[in-house]
């Protein structure tokens, strides 16, 4: 199944537009070309919409806002629920500032977001409980299935938290994925990446819950098989291997 969904995304190339934040453009935008999506990157309120008819699916970030890149949020959201195309929302350290949370309620009140990834700390305060945090990085919780599927029930989407495991709820069920490697946790906007890695695969026809374990299932792979190779021996040298994994064959998937 992983596979014959990555060779249909290598296919069909699917346009992503992401709406997300200046630190992760480049490394999302390699990331999605590596692994057969056709990128774009446009925070513009003047053609947000547009472009968002035009995509396959569109990726909200909110890492770094601003007044003008939220209304490109909803006008895009807004223009992507009329055309069909799913929309992925990543609260980047919703719980960091008030702005922040204002910011990702208004898109949840204004448009039908198919999924919310985030950590386990975005996700609780998502579902309402109360959050440490550390700039835009947020706490733990040690309650994650029952948080993923509060966020699930009260925002009727899917949600993906994102960890050691990585933990999806929906329709009041859990699924986990075990893949993945530590060094993607050392590696600024791994998550970013991740949130339009899972994009590209919810633009795919079929089962989304299924498109979502296969995208958290490969995005990890990749990941191990990039840590193993004998010339990666930290952060530095393991995101142009990872890049590679992104875009390779059949051992990376299997």
């Amino acid at each position: 199944m992983t596979q014959t969904l990555i060779q249909q995304l290598r296919s069909e190339r699917p346009l992503i537009h992401n709406i997300t934040n200046a630190v992760v453009m480049n490394y999302t935008a390699n990331g999605l070309l590596a692994l057969g999506a056709s990128p774009i990157m446009s925070n513009a309120v003047e053609e947000a919409g547009d472009v968002a008819r035009l995509a396959d699916g569109l990726l909200l970030n909110i890492g770094t806002l601003n007044e003008h890149q939220v209304e490109a949020m909803l006008e895009a959201g807004k223009a992507a629920n009329e055309a069909g195309v799913p929309v992925v929302l990543d609260p980047v350290g919703v719980a960091a500032t008030s702005y922040r949370a204002e910011a990702c309620r208004k898109i949840l009140s204004t448009v039908n977001v198919d999924v919310i990834k985030g950590n386990a700390g975005e996700l609780a305060f998502l579902a309402g409980e109360k959050v440490e945090t550390k700039g835009v990085d947020s706490g733990e919780a040690s309650n994650t299935e029952e948080i993923v599927l509060k966020v699930s029930e009260v925002y009727q989407t899917m949600a993906v938290c994102t960890g050691k495991t990585d933990v999806v709820g929906y329709n009041g069920e859990i699924f986990k994925n075990d893949t993945g490697h530590e060094w993607l946790s050392k590696v600024t906007g791994s998550g970013c990446l991740l949130g339009a890695v899972l994009t590209a695969f919810l633009s795919l026809p079929g089962d989304r819950v299924v498109n979502v374990q296969t995208g958290l299932y490969y995005f990890g792979k990749a990941a191990e098989h990039a840590a193993s190779l004998p010339h990666v021996s930290g952060s530095g040298t393991f995101v142009p291997a990872f890049i590679d994994a992104l875009g390779a064959e059949e051992e990376v998937g299997r």
